[in-house]
Parts: C-alpha cells; structure tokens; sequence
C-alpha cells in the first residue's frame, strides 16, 4: 500500500509493488504511462475535477514535496492553489495541465522531475519534457518560474534496500541518482537564463556535498517544516520580483 507522503517518492517501493520491474544496473525501460500506475493520481484528477475554485493568482505545480505544504497558509494568500500528486513523474504533468491552464493564474512554481530521476529516465527526456510544460504554460499566457530538482540524502531507502536489495548501498545509489539531478538542474537552469525566465535554486541552501541536508528532511526526500520555510522564502522574493502582491 502506497501511503500519502510516505516513500511516494521513493522509486524502488514504487516500481516493484507497482509495475513489477526488476531494478537493475542498467536502470528501468521508462514507461511514459508509468504515471498511470501511481494509484494516486486517479484519486487526485478526480478531485481537481470536484475543485469549486474557478481562478487563481498562483499555482504550485508538483508531486509529493509540493503537496506537503498548505502554500496558501503558509504563504498567507488565499488566491494560491496547489495541483501537485505525490509520486507523479513530467508525463504526469503533462497529462494534468489543463487543471492548470482552467485556473488562469498570473504565475506558476514548477517542481518536480525527482521521480523521473528514480525511474532511472535518460536526462535529456526529462528536460525535454519540463520545456514542454514551460511552453505550455507561456501559449496560455501564464507566467512560469523553473524550481530546481532537490536532491536526496544519504539514507533515502536505507532500510528498504537492506531487505530487498542488499546488494545496493543506499549512499551509493542516492549519490549516483543525485548527479543525474545536477544535470538536469544544469540544463534547466541554462535554458531559464536563456529565455529569460525566474529561476529558484533551492540546492543552494537545502544541499550539502552533493546531498539534502539530513537536518531538513525526515526519510531522506521529503520536509521537514525548516526546509519548507527555505523554499517559502524563496518564492516570497521571486513573487516580490514579479512585482506580484500577496492577497487575502
């Protein structure tokens, strides 16, 4: 059973009680119906489609370290809605945008690309679907603001894999998974300053040597409330940028 918040992101629970693959050195054939196996996201679009909010100002696009946080709370503006689904991987995303698009918020944070990551999807196919979003969300008129991939820490997965694969070190593993995600950031963060789009780096202050900051997290991906408070004060400063005053 796939629990709310609970290892949703954690790509070798997820494949094996899922899609029966086996993991292995050379990664996962990805799948771009794979989301379909999230038994999450069918719960979620239902109640995107139940939603009585017809606009909004701002939207927080993501998977499961997006939904961890009340944004119009913790943000202090009624007008912000979230559209996130643990677990869901960009063609997830793609599939769901109109949830997005319907709103017709002035701005839109995206994050995610960490499951595509732990689905062992090539790079590049990542990328290539996150500028796929981006430009939807330019033709509908939306402003789009690039959120970086966090990393993970050492012990995501610890004690999962000292019983089902011991042969694998969860360090190991997470570090390997991790360099993927400074690719992707890389080129992410390329193609913002390219196009002139708002981009957060949130590795800089959420990262340590490559990993998440253990003291942020509570299973190695997911956060604590002192790693929400980061990347609150982050969008507060690309919201002020944007000249984007917070209401009630």
């Amino acid at each position: 059973m796939i629990i709310r918040k609970i290892s949703v992101i954690f790509i070798f629970l997820i494949l094996t009680l899922l899609t029966g693959e086996n993991i292995n050195a050379q990664g996962i054939k990805p799948d771009n119906r794979l989301y379909l196996n999230n038994p999450l996201y069918r719960r979620y679009i239902q109640l995107f489609r139940m939603s009585k909010i017809k606009r909004a100002t701002i939207v927080m696009l993501g998977d499961s370290r997006t939904d961890g946080a009340e944004w119009s709370d913790l943000l202090g503006d009624k007008r912000v809605v979230k559209r996130s689904i643990p677990g869901d991987i960009l063609d997830g995303y793609l599939n769901r945008m109109e949830y997005v698009y319907k709103l017709h918020p002035k701005v839109c944070f995206v994050q995610g690309g960490v499951n595509d990551i732990f689905n062992w999807m090539p790079v590049e196919q990542i990328f290539q679907k996150y500028v796929e979003i981006i430009k939807g969300l330019q033709r509908h008129g939306i402003i789009p603001v690039i959120q970086s991939t966090v990393y993970v820490s050492p012990i995501l997965g610890t004690e999962w894999l000292k019983e089902h694969r011991p042969s694998l070190k969860a360090r190991d593993v997470n570090k390997e998974r991790n360099m993927e995600i400074k690719r992707l950031n890389k080129m992410l963060k390329e193609f913002a300053r390219k196009n002139h789009i708002k981009y957060i780096d949130l590795n800089k202050k959420m990262s340590r040597n490559g990993f998440l900051i253990p003291s942020l997290t509570w299973d190695g991906a997911h956060y604590k409330s002192k790693g929400y408070r980061i990347w609150i004060q982050e969008v507060l400063k690309v919201l002020q940028e944007l000249n984007i005053k917070r209401g009630t």
